[in-house]
């Protein structure tokens, strides 16, 4: 069972249906991983959210004002799943003849199975100002002859998802609509051992299950061994020290020891689980999951998600997930990534990371995890933004990072790159800016064509890279204080080689010196290139985060009234783009 496209909403008494923060969702997704990015609170949980409570098996639904957008319960929840490859009980007839419809190629739904259509089912949730949910199946020509009816309870549990979050552990009992009760037609009978002592009743029905639930048992094994979840030698499933009902949950997994595996960690807990649900993937195909990485090491973030599917062609099952992890980014191929966004009116649509964006989206993957990105040509012009960014928060300004930007290194040595990877982040909805030396340029057509998508450059004044533009810039007493923090850094004796190799030998690091230190004296504009040229291409006294980041914090931002008008406003039009918050 996949999803052939998923309405979040639809048309409601002519007034557009509401959901938490998403006021109109259209949206078909892909058979396999399907994992929504982007800024935090742009409603991708509550897309997840309203999968689960449209199509779980359950009766009731705890839904409060909230859940209304806006708290404007006057206008209806509505959310509509359109369920495609139906199952044989799906495509009942004399259950469902009414309802089925077919789904055209472009996404469009024609109120009559036929030819060329796939037939599908559209299942709706809607939720009144009452708070009372109605689950209901949609079609115009049952709605004509008065017919209203849902899907039945079988398929209901048949169908619903399985979701990895805060109650998984839940999958690790033989519970109604557990992975557990799906991995095997086995059921538990634990009525024998209950009959006996409480402590007797465990070990009892420990050596009832190897009869009662081998099949569910190997494959719990077999999956836990795979993944690298500790269960010891195998899992047993014993009566739950816990529980006091004689139910199906009575009955739970644990170690080799006895104790119970919902005491597993959050991310054993959900590799685990994941891993089973892989198993029943022919019978229920639908799993949830909010925020892939919580509670796993990078090695079992990869490990999961390759439990998941996402490496497997056909997918195995369909996954809806959220992230905001740069390894699961890195993991996933661009198809199976898609970044949710509020579009101008008001609408929200999951766009698809194309492409030609896979090289970008492995290089960055942090610049697709927040709503504004700064593209820095190298290492340097990072740690000068970042140096200037730390100084302005220690006077109470908003850092960059609470802007939501994401500022990221291009690692020089090509000047077109920052504006390919400009491109692709401009086409999926980032605000994006480049931040460059002019001494080695792009080429100008595709600096048109960034400007044209709405990016920004920030650079500095005709051929000068960032050294240049400082040293020319700044005054004796700055310039001193560099001079003096690179040969804490690299020693007197590199500083002063430098120094008489960009002079030709007519110039000493010690004259220098003394003249940036002198009142009587300041240094001459032959003198200023020298150290310019001393400072910056192979020398690379500051050409790395940290050095630039402390001249930025710790000599050019406390002495800014010491540097020329000409580059303060370079470098105020910079900041002020990065600590303006967007999205």
């Amino acid at each position: 069972m996949a999803f052939g496209k998923v309405v979040h909403g639809g048309h409601s008494q002519n007034r557009d249906p509401e959901f938490r923060s998403i006021k109109w969702l259209d949206w078909r997704p892909t058979d396999g991983v399907n994992c929504l990015i982007g800024a935090g609170d742009s409603g991708k949980s509550s897309i997840l959210d309203a999968i689960d409570y449209c199509l779980g098996a359950r009766r009731s639904l705890s839904i409060s004002d909230s859940d209304f957008h806006n708290l404007e319960v006057e206008n209806d929840i509505s959310i509509t799943l359109v369920l495609g490859r139906l199952n044989e009980s799906l495509r009942n007839y004399e259950a469902y003849g009414d309802f089925l419809s077919g789904l055209r190629d472009d996404g469009g739904i024609e109120d009559e199975p036929g030819h060329g259509l796939e037939t599908v089912l559209r299942l709706n949730l809607s939720v009144t100002g009452d708070l009372e949910p109605r689950w209901r199946l949609l079609s115009k020509r049952a709605q004509d002859r008065g017919i209203d009816r849902g899907l039945n309870w079988g398929d209901r549990l048949a169908l619903s998802p399985t979701r990895l979050g805060d109650w998984a552990e839940n999958n690790l009992a033989w519970r109604r609509g557990s992975v557990l009760n799906r991995l095997s037609e086995e059921k538990p009978d634990a009525s024998k051992a209950l009959s006996n002592a409480a402590r007797d009743a465990r070990k009892t029905f420990g050596d009832e299950a190897e009869r009662q639930l081998g099949d569910a048992l190997a494959i719990v094994n077999k999956a836990a061994r795979e993944l690298g979840v500790p269960v010891g030698a195998a899992a047993k499933a014993l009566l739950d020290t816990h529980s006091v009902s004689v139910s199906g949950g009575t009955i739970a997994l644990h170690n080799e020891m006895g104790v119970p595996l919902r005491g597993l960690g959050i991310g054993s807990t959900r590799l685990l689980i994941a891993g089973l649900q892989r198993e029943v993937a022919d019978k229920s195909s639908i799993l949830l999951v909010d925020e892939v990485e919580h509670g796993l090491e990078p090695h079992r973030i990869m490990r999961l998600i390759g439990s998941l599917g996402a490496k497997t062609t056909p997918a195995p099952q369909q996954v809806f997930a959220t992230s905001h992890s740069p390894i699961v980014l890195r993991e996933l191929a661009h198809h199976q990534l898609l970044v949710l966004r509020k579009t101008t009116n008001g609408s929200h649509h999951p766009y698809a990371v194309p492409a030609d964006a896979q090289g970008t989206l492995r290089a960055f993957p942090e610049a697709f995890l927040a709503p504004s990105v700064l593209l820095c040509e190298g290492a340097t012009e990072v740690g000068f933004i970042r140096g200037f960014d730390q100084y302005c928060v220690r006077q109470g300004r908003t850092s960059i990072q609470a802007a939501g930007v994401a500022v990221i290194d291009c690692g020089g040595g090509h000047a077109d790159r920052p504006y390919q990877r400009a491109k692709a982040l401009l086409a999926l909805g980032y605000r994006t800016a480049i931040f460059r030396d002019d001494d080695v340029r792009p080429s100008q057509a595709l600096q048109i064509e960034v400007a044209s998508l709405g990016g920004s450059t920030f650079t500095w004044y005709e051929g000068q890279d960032i050294e240049t533009a400082i040293v020319f810039n700044v005054n004796d007493a700055i310039l001193l204080q560099m001079v003096d923090y690179a040969i804490s850094v690299h020693g007197s004796a590199l500083i002063a080689a430098h120094i008489s190799s960009a002079s030709q030998g007519s110039d000493t690091l010690d004259n220098i010196r003394n003249i940036l230190f002198s009142q009587q004296h300041t240094a001459s504009p032959i003198q200023r290139n020298t150290i310019a040229r001393a400072c910056g291409g192979k020398n690379a006294w500051f050409k790395s985060v940290s050095h630039m980041e402390h001249v930025a914090l710790n000599i050019l931002a406390p002495n800014f009234n010491g540097i020329s008008p000409a580059l303060t406003i370079k470098i105020n039009d910079l900041l002020g783009w990065a600590q303006t918050t967007y999205g």
